[in-house]
């Protein structure tokens, strides 16, 4: 399979979620901006697949990535970040939603699983997106960091050098 056939486009998404679960496959879910793609990245998305039949990863928004992490920032284009996580074997498919929450990505996304890192805890996790999974019959897991692996620590490096 080419990696852009991976790429679901937002209209598309609930109709792609309702095959899956046709087929009867175990979906996880997780999100994020994926600026500058490193081991932390790749090591929680494979740790993330695992956790069911098939990943499903949600890629913000340049507009988001800008909310979130400032003005300088993304430094890739949201479609060259959804291209890259889309080539990763353990990724199944990617779609790239707007705003600075994934709430509303959750919602069509309806996860069987709701991976997040472990920077998070059901607690500190965004409340919206937690009650979005939950009522929807998903659960949340939460996965640990990849010490020292993290795009604010490489744009660090590359500034100072």
């Amino acid at each position: 399979m080419h990696f852009r056939e991976k790429m679901i486009s937002w209209e598309s998404l609930p109709q792609w979620r309702a095959a899956m679960r046709a087929s009867g496959k175990k979906v996880v879910v997780t999100n994020g901006c994926f600026d500058l793609l490193h081991l932390g990245h790749v090591s929680y998305l494979e740790q993330a697949r695992n956790e069911g039949d098939l990943l499903l990863v949600g890629v913000n928004g340049d507009a988001s990535v800008r909310e979130l992490k400032g003005p300088e920032r993304p430094l890739n284009s949201e479609s060259d970040r959804a291209a890259v996580i889309a080539a990763l074997e353990s990724v199944a498919a990617v779609c790239i939603f707007a705003e600075k929450t994934a709430t509303r990505f959750l919602s069509r996304a309806q996860p069987d699983i709701y991976v997040k890192g472990g920077d998070y805890t059901l607690e500190t996790l965004n409340q919206d997106e937690r009650r979005t999974v939950e009522q929807s019959g998903g659960r949340i897991v939460i996965l640990p960091l990849v010490s020292g692996k993290s795009t604010t620590s490489l744009l660090e490096k590359i500034m100072s050098l």
